[in-house]
């Protein structure tokens, strides 16, 4: 089973070009660090409140990439704020990305190729070889946002990060997204983590919209 920042980048990845969608680095790198930790909550090995992580098991997981930030959370018995957290493991994102897209590729579902532009900037691209973990995903999220069935748990997870990504209308046609974006609003509000990882993302580009404001 994929994890929930590969099936975030999965959806994010435009299947034409092969390029992971163009948002600020931040939002990425917040939300990839929030997929890692609903992951380490669905697995019990954290709990949350609106406010606070705390550590209640370190078993490694066998997932590299939830074991990475599992490692360097505190240790069990210990409290932090939820958000100090995830501005603090927002470095982390980039190196999450690296590992989620080389293990896409692992598995055979991306292929990576290197190109160059103007015969002097390197790009990499992931071109998908097998779309069927993405159309599985995008049915299952589809079907889910269009009915009033109860979600699972990890459901409610990826209908929240992909919200805070804005990533629904690669999903849902303009007229589905204007209707249903009640309910997935109210899904993403049932996950704790995602609700701090959307304010943080919020507060991140305020910030960046004061400083460039004109004194």
């Amino acid at each position: 089973m994929l994890t929930l920042a590969e099936e975030a980048i999965l959806l994010a990845l435009d299947e034409e070009t092969g390029i992971i969608a163009e948002l600020p680095h931040y939002q990425t790198d917040t939300v990839l660090v929030a997929a890692t930790l609903m992951e380490l909550a669905l697995l019990n090995r954290i709990d949350t409140d609106l406010e606070n992580l705390q550590v209640i098991d370190l078993t490694p997981t066998g997932q590299p990439i939830l074991d990475r930030i599992l490692a360097l959370l505190p240790p069990p018995g210990e409290t932090r704020p939820l958000r100090s957290l995830l501005d603090r493991l927002a470095i982390e994102g980039a190196e999450i990305k690296r590992m989620a897209l080389a293990n896409l590729v692992a598995v055979g579902i991306l292929k990576e190729e290197n190109r160059r532009f103007l015969w002097v900037f390197k790009t990499r691209r992931y071109p998908m070889l097998d779309n069927r973990e993405v159309v599985e995903v995008e049915t299952r999220l589809h079907e889910l946002i269009l009915s009033d069935e109860i979600p699972d748990p990890r459901d409610v997870v990826l209908v929240s990060l992909v919200h805070t990504w804005g990533l629904f209308d690669q999903i849902l046609s303009p007229r589905e997204l204007l209707r249903c974006l009640p309910r997935i609003r109210n899904l993403a509000r049932l996950d704790l983590i995602g609700q701090q990882a959307a304010q943080s993302i919020q507060d991140i580009e305020q910030a960046m919209a004061s400083a460039q404001a004109p004194l």
